[in-house]
């Protein structure tokens, strides 16, 4: 049996135990709206289902149902994995065959998301003009606007909101006057790791990564502002500036302190788990998206390199317990906007 036939398995099995939508009265935190914990996802697994022609749309509609139970909400601690950008998300996926199934849902919906959006980058400017250090919240693409954008960019790529977003972004690259990267957090990474003075993550998820896919994206796709490709850059030149050459490939560390920063060196002996969100995988990723958008072709073979060799690495293989994309794998129950342990 093959990775492929062992996915569709699983999918299958899941499928079956979550055929029934279940509804907790008592739960008023929102849950069902969330793609990681809640009603959303399990309608997103039924959709695609249903897309492949393996599923059915009576069982995907009533899960749809579920998540939307008790609204739809587009408060501002929403995000790609939760409320309005969520619903989005698997409403859009829905109709991914030209099928007009929630027309007048998604208008509503998207109407929220762009409203979000500029709230969201009116509080990053606010925030910004005050002198204040950024937060994972604010612009990751887990719980931030790099989420909320990626989302504009398949959906509303011509709208207002996506351009604020790409501005912002585009200025978070910019170093602070003391020196430090322009998305240095004040936070420690993970409540048991704690890092003095903060620190700038180069995750997928939570760090710096998820905005040089989202910039890379958009220049491909031809939606771009003023200092796109310098900002692409900026991170580009960052990231080799920790990058480590080593046998079997190249690697990253997941993120960098005060100290490390002051010194240039980085304590972090060799690369973790080969995670989506963390790891080689998500951070030589979007090297390689950023790269084919700039047509730099030694940095493609790089990053395609060191994804490549990560996977064939047993040492980092033997981090892999799970069959979850994220690092702490199912059982994480962590809200948006906190990462997850790594090790």
């Amino acid at each position: 049996m093959t990775a492929t036939d062992d996915a569709a398995q699983l999918a299958e099995t899941l499928a079956a135990k979550l055929a029934t939508p279940t509804h907790d009265t008592d739960d008023k935190t929102g849950r069902e709206q969330s793609l990681a914990q809640g009603a959303a996802g399990v309608a997103l697994l039924h959709i695609e289902r249903a897309l492949a022609g393996v599923g059915s749309w009576s069982t995907a509609h009533a899960w749809v149902s579920t998540a939307t139970a008790r609204g739809i909400s587009a408060a501002d601690d929403t995000s790609l994995y939760l409320g309005a950008p969520a619903l989005s998300f698997i409403l859009h996926a829905a109709e991914a065959d030209h099928v007009r199934r929630y027309d007048r849902a998604l208008s509503t919906v998207d109407s929220g998301v762009a409203a979000l959006a500029h709230r969201r980058v009116d509080a990053a400017v606010a925030r910004a003009q005050c002198g204040e250090a950024t937060t994972f919240v604010e612009y990751d693409l887990f719980s931030g606007l790099a989420g909320i954008g990626q989302l504009l960019l398949r959906h509303a790529p011509g709208t207002d909101a996506l351009g604020r977003i790409l501005d912002y972004l585009v200025r978070l690259t910019t170093p602070r006057a003391d020196g430090l990267p322009g998305w240095w957090v004040s936070r420690d990474p993970d409540s048991t790791l704690p890092t003095p003075g903060g620190h700038a993550n180069h995750g997928v998820a939570h760090g710096i990564s998820g905005v040089l896919a989202l910039l890379g994206t958009a220049l491909r796709h031809g939606v771009t502002v003023d200092g796109h490709r310098d900002a692409i850059a900026t991170i580009s030149t960052h990231l080799d500036a920790w990058r480590h050459d080593e046998e079997p490939g190249s690697w990253w560390p997941e993120w960098i302190t005060r100290g490390e920063q002051r010194t240039g060196r980085s304590r972090q002996r060799g690369p973790f788990r080969p995670s989506w969100c963390y790891g080689t995988p998500g951070i030589a990723r979007a090297q390689q998206i950023a790269a084919i958008a700039t047509g730099d072709a030694a940095r493609q073979r790089m990053a395609e390199h060191a994804i490549a060799a990560c996977l064939f690495d047993a040492g980092q293989l033997s981090g892999i317990t799970d069959h979850g994309l994220c690092h702490a794998g199912p059982g994480c129950t962590r809200p948006p906007g906190e990462p997850p342990r790594t090790r």
